[in-house]
């Protein structure tokens, strides 16, 4: 069964359960038996699942860059490949 992030949920638990929502998503569209409209759908689903994805690793980077300094968290390095806006 397919767990949903619910709002009170955090950005941990909402990540784990987003990306498995997206893996699901992804599966189901290469399989090919989707209509065109069903599968716009199914990748508006996906961005927007996407950005809930990297909205929730953002804030652990926060977390991680408050942990790590908390008296000066703009004065830690950003993570290798977040730099640049990678994702």
């Amino acid at each position: 069964m397919s767990r949903t992030p619910d709002n009170d949920a955090s950005p941990v638990a909402d990540f784990e359960a987003s990306l498995d929502q997206l893996e699901q998503l992804v599966e189901k569209m290469e399989q090919g038996d989707m209509s065109l409209e069903e599968s716009l759908a199914a990748y508006e689903r996906g961005v927007g699942l996407y950005r809930r994805c990297r909205d929730a690793l953002e804030q652990a980077e926060l977390r991680v860059r408050l942990l790590t300094d908390p008296e000066a968290p703009e004065r830690s390095e950003p993570f290798p490949g977040l730099a640049d806006g990678e994702p």
